[in-house]
Formats: structure tokens, C-alpha cells, sequence
């Protein structure tokens, strides 16, 4: 089976680790999810639940409008796009939610077509997103960093200062689609990043303890670019290309322009891509 080979890279090693994904005899159903959402946030009401998708058949509600409504995410069984979104879902509910009422909010203002900037960012980073954490004492070093990454400068930014990936740039995948991507990786895979500040002692953190920080961080980076209605808040990235994440990093293969693409316009992004 496909997961079972991508297991043994991270990210999706990370979630076989601490949710013991083997565990589970057949694909698991929404009673299943609910359970392990109860034993991954056992103090908390903050995820909503699942529920298969079939209920929902004569619903004639948009999805993000039964999440904000109804309090349930409807789930379709057997599905790894779903299954994912509920693993995103235990890790960053707050984020979530917060997405799930931004969708609404712009529906009930605007209606569903066509879909406003802020839904169109919003689903881009919920399908696909990647974060990038950079512990405060390293924030000098980390838009040093992040200003390779904007202006596609690959070969610097993942080769020369590849040992500096997991020590002062922690990539942690939020997109629900790119995870279930990873199972089959391809060449061409393209994430959308995000960078966001956290403390210190964030590598020292439990798995559990730094979801807990990167959604409450996530959330207010969300916040502080006006809720993604702005031009231009997200920029690529090769995922293969990130240290430890493709078994098949080579020299050469970072030498494959069609998917480590240049950029066309230098340093002309947002400032408020740094940090």
C-alpha cells in the first residue's frame, strides 16, 4: 500500500508516529475519527464532528456552512482527502474553524460565485499549505531564509543551507490535499507557504505541545495579513525539494528547472512575506 512506503518519510512518518495510523484494521470510519479526536484533544471542544458524508445527501448548504451551522464536518468514508482534513482538523482546530467561518462570512456577503480573494487564499493554504515555523532568537537568520525561499533562489536556500531545515525553518504541512499528494509523491508537487514566529523552545515541544503553538500562531498571522484579503500573502514551494522530505535529493535532482522553477521578478514580493 502507498502509505505504507510514504511512512517512512516525514511529514507522513510524523503521523504514523503519534497516531498509530497501522493501528487501525480497515480504513477508519467517522466513529473511529471521533474517537481518536477525543484521545489526541481530550480537554478541548474545539473540534467539531465527523460525519459521514451520505447524511448530508438533501443538504443543500455549502460545506464550510454545515461546519459553522451544524457544528459537524461532513466526511466522506473510505476517502484520504477527508481522512486528512480530520487529521489537520486535531491539529489546528482553532485555524480551522477560523477559515470555516472566514468562508462563510464572505457567502453570506457575496454569495458562492464567484468566490471572493480571501475564499480563494483561504482554500489555497487549506488544500495545500505548508507552514514554516522560525524560533524568535532566529528570526534574523530565518528571513534571511525566507527571502531565498520568495525569490525561488532553490539551489541556496535547500542545498548550502540545507542543515538549517528542522533548526531554524520547521515546515509543517497544513494542507489536507498535500498530504494525501505525499502518499504518491510526483514531480511537480507544490505547496503554498506561510511563515509564522514561535518560541524557542518549540523544537524541545511534544508533538501535541506544538500543534498547540503553531495554531495559535497560524491563527494570528492569518489575522494580521487582514484574514488573506490582501494581494499576493502565499508563495511556492517545491516540496519534494525540502531536506528529508524526497528520498531522491540529489544534486542533480534540484538542477530540474521545470519543477525548481526561477523566479521572473526579483525581490519584487510583499514585504510582508517576512517576518
Amino acid at each position: 500500500m502507498a502509505l505504507k512506503t510514504s511512512m517512512m518519510d516525514r511529514p507522513l512518518h510524523t503521523y504514523n508516529s503519534h497516531y498509530g495510523l497501522f493501528n487501525f484494521q480497515h480504513f477508519p470510519n467517522v466513529e473511529q475519527l471521533n474517537q481518536l479526536a477525543t484521545r489526541v484533544l481530550p480537554c478541548e471542544k474545539a473540534v467539531p464532528a465527523f460525519k459521514a458524508n451520505r447524511y448530508f445527501a438533501e443538504d443543500k448548504r455549502y460545506y464550510e456552512e454545515i461546519i459553522c451551522q451544524s457544528q459537524v464536518v461532513p466526511t466522506r468514508e473510505n476517502n484520504w482527502h477527508d481522512f486528512f482534513n480530520a487529521l489537520i482538523w486535531m491539529q489546528f482546530p482553532k485555524t480551522k474553524r477560523l477559515f470555516s467561518e472566514l468562508h462563510q462570512q464572505d457567502i453570506a456577503e457575496f454569495g458562492l460565485n464567484p468566490r471572493t480573494r480571501r475564499r480563494n487564499h483561504i482554500t489555497h493554504f487549506d488544500e495545500c499549505g505548508v507552514i514554516i515555523a522560525i524560533p524568535s532568537s532566529m528570526m534574523t537568520e530565518g528571513n534571511a531564509l525566507l527571502t531565498l525561499l520568495a525569490n525561488h533562489d532553490w539551489e541556496r536556500v535547500f542545498q548550502s543551507f540545507k542543515d538549517c531545515w528542522h533548526r531554524v525553518l520547521f515546515p509543517i504541512v497544513f494542507g489536507h490535499a498535500m498530504l494525501e499528494m505525499m502518499l504518491q509523491p510526483f514531480i511537480g508537487l507544490t505547496a503554498k507557504w506561510l511563515a509564522v514566529e514561535v518560541s524557542d523552545e518549540f523544537a524541545e515541544l511534544s508533538f501535541g505541545q506544538r500543534n498547540h503553538l503553531l495554531d495559535q500562531a497560524l491563527m494570528q498571522r492569518v489575522q494580521a495579513l487582514g484574514h488573506f484579503d490582501i494581494s499576493h500573502p502565499l508563495k511556492p514551494l517545491p516540496v519534494l525539494g525540502v531536506p528529508g522530505w524526497y528520498q531522491h535529493q540529489s544534486h542533480q535532482f534540484y538542477l530540474n528547472k521545470a519543477y525548481f522553477r526561477p523566479s521572473s521578478r526579483t525581490n519584487e514580493w510583499p514585504e510582508y512575506i517576512l517576518l
